[in-house]
């Protein structure tokens, strides 16, 4: 990946790393990913034909027009008593099988990225649309002392199929600026942020070296067009 140089001008000044999660840092969308995972391990065969259920409906409301953030509230919405114990421990399988496979898990890229920011004395916080079970294993595994994302409710310990605040688009944005509002020492426009999709301008809006990864021609336009300087691929 070019153009990340990893200290901000060169100074010794604090500066936080925001990084989106799905085929930006990793190959998969990890939602839809471990949905099969989990449905296809404890249903088989039925499982399968529920995942497969499941995304149509998806992808029915997608091609409506339907907001990113509704869809979001609707994947949770499959979770609705589901035992939140029971969901962590199948998260942390599908994070071992998915990080010891012979298929690439990480974009190599932007894993090396985020080494060497972290290197260099930055801060990584993960920003996306998925949910702590399956971010705060990778968070370890890459060093990055927050996650900032969906979080389902729960009581009595089980899902109960709604969310506080969809993570996505808008959502990253306010969240993002609620973590520099609590950072008062650092300064945005000494920040990175890395994103592979037009939904994360809003949270690369807000740092002085947005990073696009990979090939979302619209991303690149736009970065392009504020300072061609901090776009990148894979």
């Amino acid at each position: 990946m070019s153009g990340t140089d990893p200290s901000p001008s060169g100074t010794d000044r604090p500066y936080i790393v925001f990084s989106d999660v799905d085929e930006t840092l990793i190959t998969v969308k990890s939602m839809f990913d471990f949905l099969h995972y989990q449905l296809v391990r404890r249903h088989g065969a039925a499982g399968e034909e529920e995942y497969e259920r499941i995304t149509a409906v998806i992808g029915r409301r997608a091609a409506d027009g339907a907001p990113r953030s509704d869809i979001n509230r609707f994947y949770y919405g499959q979770y609705a008593g589901e035992s939140v114990e029971t969901i962590t421990r199948l998260a942390d399988d599908w994070f071992t099988e998915r990080t010891t496979s012979t298929r690439g898990f990480y974009i190599d890229s932007t894993r090396r990225a985020l080494r060497e920011h972290r290197a260099a004395g930055a801060a990584l916080v993960l920003v996306s649309g998925s949910f702590p079970p399956l971010l705060e294993p990778l968070a370890r595994e890459i060093g990055a002392e927050t996650v900032l994302c969906t979080r389902p409710l729960t009581e009595d310990g089980r899902y109960t199929g709604e969310v506080a605040t969809p993570v996505i688009g808008e959502g990253k944005r306010a969240a993002v600026l609620a973590h520099l509002a609590a950072r008062p020492a650092v300064d945005p426009r000494d920040c990175f942020a890395y994103g592979d999709h037009l939904s994360d301008v809003p949270m690369l809006e807000l740092v002085g070296h947005p990073v696009a990864v990979g090939e979302d021609p619209e991303l690149r336009a736009h970065l392009a067009a504020r300072r061609p300087e901090t776009t990148a691929t894979r």
